[in-house]
């Protein structure tokens, strides 16, 4: 009989999970805690009459974020890494975390984790290299450019979601209100209103969401035409902690279920279980949207075994 296992359970199990996606939205996370507890304490010993609150967020800012500026950017080019996973605005956070979510599972229903980070990253940089291009070419944006900055990882987020969309096109997701809905159109008309919105009063956002959308967008053309996956320069990652930690190591994606040893927990047992269960529906979705033959020869095997099991 089948053990129902709780939504809190299924989130440890996600987060517990040796994969990049639950890395990349940690980090993410782990950023936007840090600076609101420093944000509190800061608060807390801030003298009557000064808003702490947009002081330090003004601070973080500074730092952290990418500078529209070139001569600024070169005093600190780290920026162009860090902005990518830089979050002041709660809702911010959550709206980009939810779309990491829901299509960097897509994503590696398809493609391998090196590739999610490699998108996320490489994304990120396009957006911010986009952003920078436009506040320095076009002379709207002179008045501002001095104090122009960008942060968030919407993207980064936004070039996994063109690359999977246009990797499985007509992959159908189930929108609340509007039914069954192909990816291709959600990313389709994510990027139509990201240039329609460059007239409002956050065009530096739109212009750094349109470059990452175009590399997500280049990145699979390049992958999919030319047979090229340019995540490859990221190999060298096996030998680093970084590889560990987004788990790109090289190890048997499916993993035994069952252990020798000691007993497991009913905790234990649920979470295995569960993992197990999310393996095979992946598998199957695959074989749904792509046929059998897209199965890679450890999705095959994994599911005759498990066929001979029940």
């Amino acid at each position: 009989m089948y053990t129902p296992v709780s939504p809190f359970e299924r989130i440890k199990a996600f987060f517990r999970s040796p994969s990049a996606l639950p890395r990349l939205i940690l980090i993410n996370i782990t950023v936007w805690v840090a600076i609101t507890f420093v944000g509190v304490i800061a608060f807390l010993f801030t003298q009557p009459g000064y808003d702490p609150h947009a002081l330090f967020n003004a601070l973080i800012i500074k730092w952290l974020a990418v500078p529209a500026n070139i001569e600024v950017l070169t005093s600190k080019p780290f920026t162009l890494l860090t902005y990518m996973f830089l979050h002041v605005d709660f809702l911010h956070l959550l709206f980009n975390m939810l779309w990491l979510f829901w299509f960097g599972k897509i994503f590696l229903e398809y493609l391998n984790k090196r590739q999610l980070v490699f998108t996320y990253i490489t994304g990120g940089l396009a957006g911010a290299m986009l952003y920078i291009l436009f506040y320095n070419v076009f002379p709207v944006f002179q008045q501002i450019l001095n104090e122009s900055v960008a942060l968030g990882a919407s993207a980064s987020v936004l070039a996994i979601v063109v690359a999977i969309a246009f990797y499985v096109p007509n992959y159908t997701m189930y929108l609340l209100f509007l039914g069954p809905v192909k990816i291709k159109y959600i990313a389709i008309i994510s990027v139509v209103v990201d240039f329609l919105m460059i007239k409002s009063g956050n065009a530096g956002g739109h212009i750094a969401h349109l470059g990452g959308a175009l590399w997500g967008f280049l990145f699979i053309r390049i992958l999919k035409n030319g047979g090229y996956d340019l995540s490859a320069i990221f190999k060298n990652l096996s030998i680093t902690r970084l590889s560990g930690f987004f788990g790109l190591r090289r190890k048997n994606k499916f993993k035994k279920v069952y252990t020798a040893g000691k007993p497991l927990t009913d905790e234990e047992y649920n979470y295995k279980r569960a993992e197990k269960q999310r393996m095979i529906d992946a598998a199957l979705e695959k074989i749904k949207h792509s046929g059998y033959e897209s199965l890679t020869r450890e999705e095959k095997d994994f599911l005759f075994n498990n066929s001979k099991k029940n």
